[in-house]
């Protein structure tokens, strides 16, 4: 068994019944719900370790549930949506979600997706330079990755799951320039579609939230190229 829960989220019922059905097919626990709110309310009681959320939905569609979940949970995302449009992939990314697939979709492409998703939620340490099985240090920086938590001095950093794979991957792989396309195939993990402000934004993002504890590390633009960490 896989033990892993997942939430199936979505208006229309015939939808929701053959998502649980391949992902059962594959040892996956599913709960499915109609709307957002509740979702929403059995999230808090009792969290699932993914969420598959359609984004049109009456009441509290899918942009607004993901945006409830990471205000207090990096727990992975996959956005469903009837909509193909460059600017929903966009805005789904940057609410924080993990992929986003639009409808119609083969169910088999659905579940290849789930499993890869929770395959980069574990975090490989084999480029570290500084590391132990359990730390990984840059600058003021102390990575703890079983926990996926992120320590300057005493303080944590305060960080969404993107955040926290965007920060992780380039302090393991410091001292090199990355595209921003080479990041955001890093850090989503499939071929995105669109222009580049995900990264941009999620750049400007982490800069702010290491300012905001004190830290020295700095991620620097290379212009007309991308982004590094120098350490």
């Amino acid at each position: 068994m896989n033990n892993k829960l997942i939430y199936v989220v979505d208006d229309e019922q015939n939808i929701r019944d053959l998502i649980c059905a391949y992902l059962k097919k594959e040892s996956f626990e599913t709960r499915s719900f109609q709307d957002g709110e509740s979702a929403l309310e059995a999230f808090k009681s009792g969290a699932s370790d993914m969420l598959i959320i359609d984004i049109m939905m009456p009441g509290m569609d899918g942009y607004s549930l993901c945006r409830k979940i990471r205000e207090t949970s990096d727990v992975p995302i996959i956005m469903v949506s009837a909509r193909d449009e460059e600017i929903d992939r966009i805005l789904g990314l940057e609410l924080g979600s993990d992929d986003y697939i639009s409808k119609p979709f083969s169910p088999r492409e659905l579940v290849a997706r789930v499993k890869t998703v929770f395959r980069r939620f574990k975090p490989d340490q084999a480029t570290a330079t500084e590391q132990s099985p359990n730390k990984i240090i840059c600058a003021d920086l102390v990575i703890f990755p079983d926990e996926r938590k992120i320590l300057t001095g005493q303080s944590e950093i305060e960080l969404t799951n993107k955040e926290y794979e965007l920060l992780t991957f380039m302090v393991m792989n410091k001292n090199k320039a990355f595209t921003r396309e080479q990041l955001i195939s890093s850090i989503w993990g499939y071929d995105y579609i669109g222009d580049n402000r995900a990264i941009d934004d999620l750049v400007k993002k982490v800069r702010k939230k290491l300012s905001s504890k004190g830290s020295n590390l700095e991620i620097t633009t290379v212009w007309g190229y991308g982004y590094k960490i120098c350490g």
